[in-house]
């Protein structure tokens, strides 16, 4: 769920929320209220912490310096798929009278940080610094970026990631960042399973010690409430479902001649087996069973508005790389509004065969969920609108 223009703005996130009830657009939940409440309590120490560190009520709107925001405990809210956690961390960021602010996708954000880091370590090497350690500087920057930062689906699955983020975000801390964050997990189960994780742990504890945890604890899925399906996910494989691929590709691709393309990204490529100016076909080897990462996934989805991807296959424990590659596929699809055409040999529900419990199975259920969501007619309608090549049809 997220805001729709025209609604009505207000001073905090509470009642912004009571008149989306009002208004029909959304149900109302004691348990999304409550979240407002607290999302509220975090506004209301920004602005208390930015006007303490100013000399007047309108001028701490404008400055250029930092507040004295170092005891302002940021928020982390955690649950299940399709609860509202982004509609209200859309509601939050929205309304918070902050002009260094930013709001990013988690997996996007840390990408970002291993490129600040290897751009240190060139410049480091070639003299334009003494700095040896890369993770103080690269913090200052994105402090002076942004001194309140939100993220999106916060979650740890790359060891990469995890190996950096006690000392990276102690840092961000240091320098007064404010966090405020959605996660489908709770911080404990953050990197569940992970390769080396106690060595992961002391970032657990600085996180809670830095952040509010509140659980998003609703009954609801609103995304299946919303859900009304249409054929861009079809299974089980076989003739007859490439063949209706093969269709919806020539409705897609609108007469146009497609032709094998290849994306360059920092020294990378990425060949496409099949594009036109706005849709690009691959098979799930193509994007999975590669050496494929979020750079590349965030490419794809730069450059193309329709994806289509034949041959899923049931995942199992076998091809557990390729499982968590496709997770990260469709969170950055999912994420960048791509409109996603696929082939599948089971439905989204049976597509993991994984055992039950791991870190896999978690990540899976928001596939899963955002799986069933990119076949709605919702979702099409909003992807329909950025997108040039012709709507699908129901």
């Amino acid at each position: 769920m997220h805001l729709r223009d025209g609604i009505q703005t207000h001073q905090t996130v509470a009642q912004r929320y009571a008149h989306l009830v009002e208004t029909g657009k959304v149900m109302r939940d004691a348990a999304q209220e409550r979240v407002a409440r607290s999302l509220d309590r975090l506004l209301n120490d920004i602005l208390a912490a930015r006007l303490a560190s100013k000399s007047s009520a309108l001028g701490w709107l404008f400055a250029k310096r930092r507040p004295n925001n170092r005891d302002v405990k940021g928020l982390y809210i955690y649950g299940g798929v399709g609860r509202g956690k982004t509609m209200l961390m859309d509601i939050f960021f929205d309304i918070l009278p902050v002009r260094r602010k930013r709001r990013v996708h988690f997996n996007d954000f840390m990408t970002e940080v291993h490129d600040r880091i290897s751009r240190h370590r060139q410049a480091r090497k070639d003299g334009q610094t003494k700095e040896d350690d890369p993770i103080p500087p690269v913090a200052r920057a994105l402090a002076e970026q942004a001194w309140v930062l939100c993220f999106d689906e916060f979650t740890v699955t790359d060891i990469a990631d995890a190996m950096i983020l006690s000392r990276l975000f102690s840092a961000l801390f240091t320098q007064g960042v404010v966090l405020g964050a959605t996660s489908n997990v709770a911080p404990q189960d953050l990197y569940r399973d992970g390769l080396n994780r106690q060595l992961f742990l002391p970032f657990i504890a600085i996180l809670e010690r830095h952040a509010e945890v509140i659980s998003l604890d609703s009954e609801t899925d609103y995304r299946m409430v919303k859900h009304d399906r249409i054929p861009v996910y079809i299974s089980p494989l076989g003739p007859e479902t490439d063949r209706q691929m093969d269709e919806a590709w020539r409705h897609v691709t609108a007469g146009l001649e497609p032709v094998p393309a290849t994306l360059k990204i920092k020294g990378r490529s990425v060949d496409v087996p099949l594009a036109t100016a706005d849709a690009a076909r691959f098979s799930f080897a193509d994007l999975c069973e590669k050496p494929m990462a979020a750079r590349e996934y965030l490419a794809i989805a730069e450059r193309y508005n329709t994806v289509l991807i034949d041959h899923v296959p049931v995942l199992d424990p076998a091809m557990r790389n390729a499982t968590k590659r496709f997770i990260l596929l469709i969170d950055t699809f999912y994420d960048r509004r791509i409109r996603l055409v696929l082939s599948a040999a089971a439905s989204p529900d049976k597509l993991y065969a994984g055992r039950p419990g791991t870190t896999e199975a978690f990540e899976f259920d928001r596939t899963v969920s955002r799986l069933i969501e990119m076949q709605s007619k919702d979702w099409e309608a909003v992807t329909a609108v950025s997108a040039k090549a012709p709507a699908l049809s129901p």
